[in-house]
């Protein structure tokens, strides 16, 4: 069997202006979001992977999508941010990759729910991770932290919800936002303390 031509892996974090549980989770995203559109944010930080040649360890992208009331629906506004620190090769393996211009996961999206596609943006970006508490920040374009909801089983670990069909994996960790902004691509959503919805969980993507 051929060798993939680009493989990454690492975390992932989400929040959404939906009420925690987010309705597509849950119904394979068949049900209507909480609110009129959807807003979904994700950042991705790859702890290993390749295009090619090009090895793309310790780099970050990012999506920002709109949807309307139903996500399956498709007719998403959709936008990439790519880690400005990569040099000019990581660059467009990076934005080949979040843009879904070489398939995987990112192409699905592209080609059977993207109406809108609204360019890709070279920004610093900031994953940070520590127990159940992560957050994310983009200048110009989106901030966000979530808190995982912790399990009473008293492990420290978060409650999950399995066999999904969300992009990043099957298993996700749930979690609600503290807070969420929303500014880039023509974009403005504001949300402080709506305990909205969130998730976080590794991924592996290959194409």
């Amino acid at each position: 069997m051929a060798e993939p031509s680009w493989q990454i892996s690492g975390e992932y974090m989400e929040s959404c202006n939906c009420d925690y549980l987010c309705p597509c989770i849950y119904t394979n995203p068949q049900a209507p979001a909480t609110h009129d559109h959807c807003y979904a944010n994700m950042v991705f930080r790859i702890d290993a992977g390749h295009y090619g040649e090009t090895r793309l360890d310790g780099l970050a992208f990012s999506f920002v999508i709109r949807s309307g009331k139903v996500m399956a629906d498709g007719n998403w506004i959709f936008a990439c941010v790519v880690d400005e620190r990569a040099n000019a090769a990581q660059r467009q393996a990076l934005a080949a990759i979040a843009s879904g211009d070489v398939g995987g996961p990112p192409g699905l999206i592209r080609t059977n729910l993207v109406n809108d596609f609204r360019g890709v943006a070279y920004k610093p970006i900031t994953f940070s991770a520590n127990g159940l508490e992560r957050s994310a920040d983009i200048p110009d374009i989106l901030a966000f932290a979530i808190e995982g909801v912790a399990s009473r089983n008293r492990t420290g670990n978060p409650l999950y919800i399995d066999n999904t069909a969300h992009p990043a994996n099957r298993r996700l960790a749930l979690a609600r936002t503290k807070r969420l902004r929303v500014t880039g691509f023509g974009l403005d959503l504001t949300l402080t303390d709506k305990g909205n919805n969130g998730h976080f969980a590794p991924f592996a993507w290959a194409a």
